[in-house]
């Protein structure tokens, strides 16, 4: 079948590329290289979605990890679910005291500190044109997502700095290298995410710390479904959701969809020593959807020539 450039598939599901957590399912147990071993991990927002992807690859290649999240049921469970390996502290990262006290405990805990992953955020989930939002979310967005990265990395970089070394991973996300519509508050969070951790790099690379960010694209997660839509019937909820992931998959060129563990292995990579060399550095996890165009304008153009000239 002939197709034009960029022609833009409807998503159809393959069975070596299964959706989360199927995917997840598949990747459990097959790092364990033991590439975090002797490790102390710290991973704000560890407590489901993303952040607990990391968790348990940390956890599977030998670290030992504190679990930071304000859903103290979800980040107990984990815990108990990964043994003595795993500790979790209740934290709010936009409280410069919580987060003194969760590097503090960290230490007291395990002895040291060498990976300190700021994974909290939010969204407003707010697709109004920038002419009617109404940015009613602006500052907690910015305290959690901008205040709280900031300040993991200051108080974990403290000492990180005194031991001669560490890495701190920040997460942003697509939004904050690609510009698109709405969530104008979420995408001005982690653009600022992407340039803080560029000049964190620049100051703590004297001490061996390394500041490095994630961004994340297409990942099932409670909080980038903005197809969640609480109080209706399972069967139409899903369905919801399930249209919203096909829509987004058309939009990256890769036709498999993404899931916390390939944002874990990201993380694995700046938290081990095979980063030893890299600094500020902002990798894109998105199946390739900021990497161009998601359709070709050149099938457009020919089509719009083809139209034109078929009525002569």
């Amino acid at each position: 079948m002939a197709v034009l450039p960029g022609h833009v598939f409807p998503f159809i599901p393959d069975a070596a590329a299964p959706a989360s957590p199927e995917i997840d399912s598949a990747w459990k147990g097959k790092n364990m290289a033991g590439e975090l071993e002797g490790k102390v991990a710290i991973v704000t927002g560890g407590a489901r979605g993303l952040g607990q992807g990391v968790v348990e690859v940390f956890a599977e290649e030998g670290a030992r990890i504190i679990i930071a999240d304000l859903l103290e049921d979800e980040g107990q469970a984990l815990t108990a679910s990964l043994g003595n390996v795993a500790r979790f502290r209740r934290t709010d990262v936009s409280s410069r005291e919580d987060m003194q006290a969760l590097v503090d405990y960290a230490i007291a805990e395990f002895g040291d500190l060498d990976v300190m992953m700021n994974n909290a955020g939010i969204s407003d989930n707010d697709a109004a044109s920038v002419l009617d939002a109404d940015f009613a979310s602006f500052e907690r967005i910015m305290a959690i997502n901008v205040k709280g990265v900031m300040l993991g990395t200051q108080i974990a970089g403290r000492h990180m700095a005194k031991k001669g070394g560490g890495s701190v991973i920040n997460t942003s996300s697509i939004s904050g290298i690609h510009a698109g519509f709405g969530f104008f508050s979420y995408r001005a969070s982690k653009a600022a995410v992407v340039n803080f951790t560029k000049t964190a790099a620049c100051e703590l690379g004297v001490h061996l710390v390394r500041v490095n960010c994630i961004c994340p694209g297409n990942i099932p997660s409670e909080m980038g479904a903005f197809a969640a839509t609480p109080g209706l019937e399972d069967e139409k909820a899903s369905r919801i959701k399930q249209a919203v992931k096909d829509t987004r998959m058309n939009w990256q060129p890769l036709k498999r969809q993404g899931a916390p563990r390939d944002i874990a292995n990201g993380a694995l990579y700046f938290g081990s020593d095979r980063s030893a060399q890299v600094t500020g550095q902002i990798l894109a996890i998105d199946g390739g959807a900021t990497c161009g165009d998601s359709k070709s304008q050149i099938a457009d153009i020919l089509e719009a020539r083809a139209t034109v000239e078929a009525e002569f």
